[in-house]
């Protein structure tokens, strides 16, 4: 049977959240490799062209994705930090609600890895955030950045190897913490 472009294969339309639901779920069974925009068509019972309307393109897809599982990383730092606030405090909290975005759904940051197009929006975000934050305690920013993120990266892809295991996952989210906080130390004090 043959689908006329861009239209639903049951005769129902997808709204772009069912289509970020699924994709993000397809990511988690398959990795990034399996989600291609005529898998995700398939799964959905549409055309890929239909996605394309909802989404653009696969890079846009990603983004759309890290957007929405990176939101919560963005939280209001709370009270407003001035030249004299420590920013180890807010660097910890954003690394660690980072840590754990990555644990819950790490075939997308491996996906966005691949795809350097799909680094904007919400992701860089959260990198110009702990840039500035950074900035504070060294004039070695992009390095200590860079050091933070990869760790967090790393320890929260380990994650992966937890899962099914929560005292083992406990553990390793602990040693994350402890890690951390030895890093932000060598931070030394606000400049």
């Amino acid at each position: 049977m043959t689908l006329a472009r861009g239209r639903p294969a049951q005769g129902a339309g997808v709204s772009r959240d069912t289509i970020l639901a699924t994709a993000l779920s397809l990511l988690d069974e398959s990795g990034g490799q399996g989600l291609t925009m005529r898998a995700l068509a398939k799964r959905l019972g549409v055309t890929p062209m239909s996605l394309y309307r909802h989404v653009g393109t696969h890079e846009a897809l990603l983004r759309a994705l890290s957007d929405q599982v990176y939101a919560d990383v963005l939280e209001p730092l709370g009270a407003t930090m001035d030249a004299t606030s420590d920013p180890r405090p807010a660097i910890s909290a954003l690394l660690t609600r980072y840590h754990k975005a990555i644990g819950k759904h790490p075939q997308l940051t491996l996906a966005i890895f691949s795809a350097p197009q799909a680094f904007a929006g919400v992701t860089r975000e959260i990198t110009d955030r702990l840039t500035a934050l950074v900035a504070m305690l060294t004039d070695e920013p992009e390095l200590w950045r860079d050091l933070l993120i990869d760790h967090a990266h790393g320890s929260g892809l380990a994650l992966v190897a937890a899962r099914g295991q929560p005292q083992l996952a406990r553990m390793m989210a602990q040693q994350y913490q402890n890690a951390l906080k030895r890093l932000m130390q060598r931070l030394g004090p606000p400049s």
